[in-house]
């Protein structure tokens, strides 16, 4: 039988079940850690290379290589050499899947040096499962496979982060930040690692005026206040906001704009749809949970204006900007746009869209 399928929320269980135990001094002889999501590969070698040998003995007994600078039979040798000053070494693989002659790896990983702890850090692909490498990394070992979120999974994990850094943070302004920085957890993390830092002695909540003055998103211009804003059919708020991207334009690039209009009308789309359905089959209109479920929403506390857009915006209307969208989205590529600015063309699309 096949195992089952990583997933984002799995990789965050096993990230966190092995940063404990790597905490707590309990190691394996074999790291594989792979995948596409690099913020865990990155955070769980920088905790075994501070963790595993002293800072004496570092310089003897800690060694970090780079895939393309060695290959498999090289490593090997590395592996099976004695340890200096100390009873352990670490040897930490960067870049691991570009390393040449990784199958040689298993005839070291089959029987590994009780001395060497061995971290293969293997980005942006995972390593064949079929491979004799991997069956006695995972017989030896320990693997852990990150796998890369889905946008309307980030603002769970960003919850999750900011409340274990002991901040908390309401859901307006977490939608704000996710918006803002996008789908980059190492850029995120890093963003609130530095608002930790530039907290106020005391003050323990993420509030927009903290987020605005520390990560320079404007509070009241940005990508969520624009699709709320449409949501309500709030015409004047739509054009300052789209006034300020044009003055702002790499704070707001016209394609990620077009891109969050996009989901955001899908979503009002899927609302529509649920509840045309349930009246359809005279069935019981959704639950908050069928309905967070269909819409992707981190929370239902979204959900109102998600309710008061659908009433907004019917079905025939949102067929007509999704068209505008798909004809938006060719001129921002250049075809047939003339020589107007991005920032005509975003004002030029919302008002379409409101009227």
């Amino acid at each position: 039988m096949a195992a089952a399928k990583q997933t984002f929320k799995g990789s965050v269980a096993d990230y966190s079940a092995l940063y404990n135990q790597i905490s707590s001094g309990r190691y394996s002889q074999i790291y594989l850690l792979m995948g596409e999501e690099t913020f865990f590969i990155d955070r769980l070698s920088d905790l075994l290379a501070e963790k595993v040998i002293p800072d004496e003995a570092k310089a003897f007994n800690q060694v970090v290589l780079y895939g393309k600078d060695t290959d498999g039979a090289a490593l090997v040798n590395v592996c099976r050499q004695i340890p200096m000053m100390g009873n352990r070494q670490i040897v930490i693989i960067k870049e691991a899947q570009v390393l040449k002659k990784i199958e040689q790896l298993a005839l070291y990983t089959k029987t590994p040096v009780e001395s060497t702890i061995l971290v293969l850090c293997h980005k942006e692909k995972s390593l064949d499962k079929r491979s004799q490498l991997y069956k006695t990394i995972a017989e030896n070992g320990t693997v852990f496979e990150s796998v890369k979120p889905r946008d309307y999974e980030i603002p769970n994990w960003l919850s999750g982060y900011i409340s274990q850094s002991g901040l908390s943070i309401d859901q307006q302004t977490l939608q704000m930040i996710v918006e803002f920085l996008g789908a980059d957890l190492s850029k995120i993390a890093g963003e609130i690692d530095k608002l930790h830092t530039a907290m106020p002695i005391g003050e323990k909540k993420i509030t927009p005026e903290i987020v605005e003055h520390n990560i320079g998103i404007s509070r009241e211009f940005n990508v969520f206040e624009l699709t709320r804003a449409l949501s309500e059919r709030n015409t004047v708020r739509v054009m300052r906001i789209a006034d300020y991207f044009a003055r702002n334009p790499k704070n707001a690039p016209l394609v990620v704009t077009l891109s969050r209009l996009h989901a955001h009308f899908d979503k009002i789309f899927r609302y529509n749809y649920m509840l045309w359905l349930a009246k359809r089959r005279s069935q019981p209109m959704p639950t908050e949970q069928d309905l967070c479920k269909a819409l992707k929403l981190s929370s239902p506390f979204f959900l109102r204006e998600y309710g008061q857009a659908a009433a907004n915006y019917p079905m025939p209307k949102l067929f007509s900007i999704f068209e505008l969208l798909r004809e938006y989205d060719m001129k921002q590529k250049g075809i047939g746009r003339g020589s107007i600015d991005d920032g005509e063309l975003l004002r030029e699309l919302l008002l379409k869209i409101l009227n």
